[in-house]
C-alpha cells in the first residue's frame, strides 16, 4: 500500500532513507538538509543541516555507521555523523571547479564517490591520522556531467551514468583503503 505524506510544497531535490525507514533525510531545492523522523501519522523536522552554500544536489545515508554524506553546488562535500544527538560536519575538499551532482557510500562505507559537473569523479576515503576525507580523481575521460554513481557489492567497481547518454564502469580502488 502506498501512502501519500505531505512535508512541504517545495520540490524535494534529493533524498535519503536511514536503515530502518524512520528518518529521512532531504533538500527542498536550496542549500540545506532537513532530517525529518515520523512520529504517529505525520512526519517532523528534527534537525537541520546548514553547513552548504549553494544548492544540495547529493544526499546518501549510510546504513552501516549511522554517516551522512552531502554534496552541493558549492563545490563541497560533508560527512555528518551523529554525536550526542547533534549531526556534527566534516568538510571534504573536493578539489572540483563546477558544482557536484551526485554522491553515494560504497557498500562498506570505507569511501564515497562524488560526480561532478566538472566530468570528475572524486573518490573519497577517510584518514585517521588527519582527521579528514582526500579524495583522489578518477582519471579516465569522462566528456560530460557525471548525473549518477553506484557502486558494486565488491567495493572496488564504480558505475557512473553521464548527460552524454553513456554509463561507465571504473576501478575505485585506492590501496590505502582495501585490504588485500
Amino acid at each position: 500500500m502506498t501512502d501519500i505524506w505531505r512535508i512541504s510544497t517545495e520540490p524535494i531535490t534529493c533524498h535519503s532513507w536511514n536503515a530502518d525507514h524512520t528518518h529521512v533525510a532531504l533538500s527542498l531545492n536550496d542549500q540545506f538538509v532537513q532530517i525529518y523522523k515520523r512520529s504517529g501519522g505525520k512526519w517532523e523536522c528534527i534537525h537541520s543541516l546548514s553547513e552548504h552554500t549553494g544548492r544540495v544536489t547529493g544526499i546518501d545515508w549510510g546504513h552501516r555507521y549511522n554517516r551522512i554524506v552531502t554534496c552541493g553546488a558549492d563545490r563541497n562535500a560533508y560527512v555528518w555523523t551523529l554525536q550526542d544527538n547533534k549531526w556534527k560536519p566534516t568538510l571534504v575538499l573536493l578539489r572540483i571547479q563546477r558544482a557536484a551532482t551526485c554522491v553515494r557510500w560504497c557498500p562498506n562505507e570505507s569511501k564515497f564517490a562524488v560526480g561532478s559537473a566538472a566530468r570528475h569523479i572524486s573518490v573519497c576515503y577517510y584518514e585517521a591520522d588527519n582527521n579528514w576525507w582526500p579524495c583522489k580523481h578518477i582519471k579516465k575521460p569522462i566528456r560530460s556531467t557525471v548525473l549518477s554513481v553506484d557502486w558494486h557489492p565488491n567495493n572496488v567497481l564504480l558505475a557512473a551514468g553521464t548527460s552524454d547518454f553513456c554509463s561507465r564502469v571504473f576501478s575505485a580502488y585506492i590501496k590505502e583503503v582495501e585490504k588485500t
